[in-house]
């Protein structure tokens, strides 16, 4: 029996990991990045990987994923740069001291360790380079970061190992269906490509691809910047955040920082190279919030700075699902800027939902149909990466 024929949209950690969870299940894969691997959401990510602050839904995938990081370097025979160092969220006013103590007391709930420090030198304990102006913390040990374009290529390099193909520079322009089942997709350089079964797995682009097929996925498009500076001698292990969920950073293994801010509302138009570059006002703020958390940054010199695009959906939870509408369409997107932790699952799930068409995990709350009648009710992004 031929095995069977999978098509993946989109070259982020979900769609390289669906590739490597297909092609070493026997599965005849190709997939298709309209750029480069790791050229959009994975590649601009903040790439932490945590449990802590996670929605009850997501919360499960999210302990599976830090067991399945923990070995990934080996499973892949490359490093992903993981560092399972911990996850402090701040408050940076006496307002939002609260906050934090109920972050610590749901992550406790749900079975995660967290502890509640009360006091600056408690922090710095911890990470001497915070500012001594810090009120409070949440901390969880077993959190931590990756890096992202390093562990995107690292599963596409084991998917092709494995048996997959994997063509970048090409956009796929529609899905193409007869009676109702998928039968391959059409791309930007004339090619059609044959399927019994494609994964939607593109981002802030998703949509786009749905909608003739019938299916709206309500995404809001969201910009973040970042600032990454030049490498510097090593003092910060952890990902650290803020209450409001405003700023976010962590220093890589490489010495340098990776920087950023709560986003803004995108126009809707495709991106390019250029236009997502962050706004000067945004630098600003970047600038401005990390040396307000983190004083010793202030002499430090930036390296590079990029913009990115965030898929949010209203209540800021992920589709994942085999379309009860179309026959052989599986997709996932709308992560709302916290999908790079969930990858290795993600690809797990989908590559279930491609050959049996179920999963041992709980994705029912990430059905699509969840935004079909009135009363979904809207979420604010308060953590991403």
């Amino acid at each position: 029996m031929a095995s069977l024929q999978v098509v993946v949209i989109g070259g982020g950690i979900s769609g390289t990991a669906a590739a490597w969870e297909l092609a070493r299940r026997g599965a005849d894969v190709t997939l298709l990045e309209q750029g480069d691997l790791a050229s959009m959401a994975s590649g601009w990510t903040l790439a932490g990987v945590r449990q802590s602050g996670r929605h009850p839904a997501e919360l499960p995938l999210a302990q599976a994923a830090v067991r399945r990081w923990q070995h990934l370097h080996d499973e892949l025979e490359a490093d992903t740069y993981y560092r399972q160092k911990g996850n402090l969220r701040l408050a940076l006013t006496e307002d939002e001291v609260e906050i934090i103590s109920q972050v610590v007391t749901d992550g406790n709930a749900a079975g995660i360790d967290m502890t509640f420090i009360p006091d600056a030198a408690g922090i710095r304990e911890i990470a001497p380079a915070i500012s001594e102006d810090v009120f409070a913390a949440s901390y969880c040990p077993s959190d931590g970061h990756a890096n992202p374009t390093a562990t995107v290529h690292a599963f596409a390099r084991a998917a092709v190992r494995a048996g997959a193909v994997i063509e970048t520079g090409c956009e796929v322009t529609g899905i193409l269906t007869i009676g109702g089942r998928v039968t391959g997709v059409a791309t930007s350089n004339g090619e059609n490509h044959a399927a019994d079964v494609v994964i939607v797995a593109a981002g802030v682009y998703t949509p786009v691809l749905l909608q003739p097929l019938g299916l709206d996925l309500p995404i809001r498009i969201t910009h973040v910047p970042v600032v990454q500076t030049v490498p510097v001698p090593h003092e910060l292990d952890q990902v650290i955040g803020v209450a409001t969920g405003h700023f976010a950073g962590r220093q890589e293994v490489s010495g340098r920082y990776r920087l950023t801010v709560g986003s803004t509302p995108w126009d809707g138009t495709r991106h390019t190279t250029h236009s997502v570059m962050p706004k000067l006002e945004q630098l600003e703020d970047t600038v401005a919030s990390s040396v307000q958390v983190l004083p010793g940054l202030k002499d430090v010199r930036i390296g590079n700075v990029w913009g990115g695009l965030i898929d949010r959906t209203p209540d800021v939870l992920p589709v994942i699902e085999r379309s009860s509408q179309v026959d052989g369409l599986v997709m996932a997107a709308g992560f709302s800027g916290h999908g790079f932790c969930l990858g290795p699952v993600t690809g797990e799930i989908l590559a279930d939902l491609a050959l049996t068409g179920q999963t041992s995990y709980s994705i029912a709350p990430f059905a699509l149909d969840r935004f079909a009648g009135p009363g979904t009710q809207a979420e604010s992004l308060q953590l991403h990466g």
